[in-house]
């Protein structure tokens, strides 16, 4: 049984993946600095579930807070930390810059050098798809250039895997990277465009349709996600004889492999409620792009993974949730 360390444990799939790991047995520190980005509330019921587990503990805490990251790592040992904290959003990115300097770059490299200082055996950390811009190659491989991010929020992204890599390569700090591809299931992130469409559309509202609905997205299942996660968490990346970045360093696409037009994701909301949307159609916004789709070769190849929810069922289950819980 492991000591793991989730990093925004409060949020939608660290609480997930904080979950998971106290069903399996293991022991789970969580921080997370609960701010207002979208509802704490939501947040708090998250970590009320965690609680009731007697291997939880959790700290409040932000990462771009140096002395309390520096005492964190001196006074505990893990086996794993997984890094999910992060000041997430594109559109956010354009109004609030800041906020991404000090949680993505700042906060992530106290979590860097907490590994360093504490030689922890595995550090795994999200990336995120908008990393790969206007990317014109489909499907998204982790062996294109990603050279030219939209959005602050992309860059902080690039940002990391730079930064991880350099930390793996000096120090041998075994570092895993994740790029998220669109995430969706209950409990998820009141920000999302999935959210937002169920609750405008059960309160007769019109819901904003970007790019006039022809975008696609590579919409991947929480449970996916975690499975994803909790495989590669385990795969500690080595030295590899004859690879040029001679790091023990691996970067993977976690998503669906299954790309959905956002005008086909609305259709299954509404069927989904029984309801049609009121629709606003409206170009393409600042800092978007028009398809994601992850190619998932790597991480089929190296943990087995496999995503098993289609977008149907996933709509399905955030619905049946989403009703459920507003209703309460």
């Amino acid at each position: 049984m492991m000591h793991v360390l989730v990093t925004g444990a409060a949020g939608f799939i660290g609480y997930f993946l904080s979950k998971r790991l106290l069903d399996e047995g293991h022991t789970v520190t969580g921080i997370d600095n609960l701010n207002d980005y979208y509802d704490v509330s939501l947040k708090l019921d998250r970590l009320k579930h965690l609680e009731s587990h007697d291997s939880f503990s959790f700290i409040r805490m932000d990462i771009a807070d140096r002395m309390a990251m520096e005492k964190l790592f001196g006074n505990e040992r893990f086996d794993r930390v997984v890094h999910l904290a992060a000041q997430a959003g594109v559109r956010y990115s354009l109004e609030n810059p800041h906020a991404y300097g000090e949680s993505n770059l700042t906060g992530f490299l106290h979590v860097l050098e907490g590994c360093r200082k504490s030689t922890v055996p595995h550090l795994v950390y999200a990336s995120s798809s908008s990393v790969y811009g206007w990317n014109t190659k489909i499907p998204f491989s982790i062996h294109d250039n990603v050279d030219h991010p939209v959005s602050l929020y992309a860059a902080t992204k690039k940002a990391n895997e730079l930064m991880a890599h350099s930390y793996a390569h000096l120090f041998k700090i075994p570092v895993t990277g994740l790029r998220f591809f669109t995430v969706i299931g209950p409990l998820g992130r009141p920000d999302m465009a999935y959210f937002k469409f169920t609750k405008a559309i059960i309160e007769g509202k019109p819901i904003d349709v970007y790019n006039h609905g022809k975008m696609k997205r590579d919409f991947t299942y929480i449970d996916d996600i975690i499975e994803g996660v909790f495989r590669v968490m385990n795969r500690i990346p080595v030295f590899e004889n004859g690879v040029p970045n001679k790091a023990p360093y691996k970067l993977y696409n976690i998503g669906n492999h299954q790309p959905v037009e956002l005008g086909y994701f609305i259709e299954s909301i509404e069927k989904a409620l029984s309801i049609k949307a009121i629709k606003n159609m409206l170009p393409m916004q600042p800092g978007d792009v028009p398809v994601t789709y992850a190619d998932i070769t790597d991480l089929e190849k190296d943990v087995g993974f496999r995503p098993e929810v289609g977008i149907d069922q996933a709509v399905n289950l955030f619905v049946t949730w989403y009703r459920k819980y507003y209703t309460l």
